[in-house]
């Protein structure tokens, strides 16, 4: 579990392009991961490695002065870490090998598809809480962004708590 914390604690921007290919990302926009969806990512790895990450979101506007205060808090990343481990710990019950990382950033679509494409995995399941019409007004929808930001060849499945679906990209 130390060499996890250390995997989690260590990892910058600049190293996700570098890391091994996978052959799925379980994401997740800051809600803890379900069953369903690491059930679901495992079916679709087909005995390959899976990239699991989780935001933690910055609030605030681009257009802004920078604020520390619009940043996640350390209590904030250390549930994003704890999402993470608990995710790759019931993939490593499923046999799979799996790595994790914790994104800060505003726009969580984009942010997946980045590492998405980085990756080269071929599909993307994404663990979504459910949202508010105001609410993904004001935070965006990370489905939506994702769809725009993966390539032609990668599979989005939404895993949300009532339903799950597959939207296959034909971007």
């Amino acid at each position: 579990m130390t060499a996890l914390w250390t995997l989690l604690r260590n990892r910058r921007r600049s190293d996700l392009g570098r890391a091994a290919p996978v052959a799925v990302v379980l994401a997740s926009s800051g809600s803890p991961i379900s069953e369903t969806a690491i059930d679901r990512a495992s079916s679709l790895a087909d005995g390959g490695a899976t990239a699991v990450v989780s935001i933690a979101r910055v609030h605030g506007s681009a257009f802004g002065l920078p604020n520390p205060g619009l940043l996640p808090t350390r209590r904030e990343r250390e549930e994003q870490r704890a999402i993470v481990a608990a995710a790759i710990e019931g993939l490593a019950h499923r046999h799979l090998e799996a790595d994790g990382h914790v994104i800060v950033t505003r726009n969580a679509g984009l942010a997946i598809a980045r590492l998405a494409r980085a990756r080269g995995a071929s599909h993307v399941v994404l663990q979504a809480s459910p949202q508010g019409r105001f609410r993904r007004l004001l935070e965006g929808d990370p489905a939506r962004a994702l769809r725009r930001g993966l390539g032609p060849h990668v599979a989005l499945v939404l895993v949300t708590p009532q339903t799950e679906s597959v939207h296959p990209n034909l971007a």
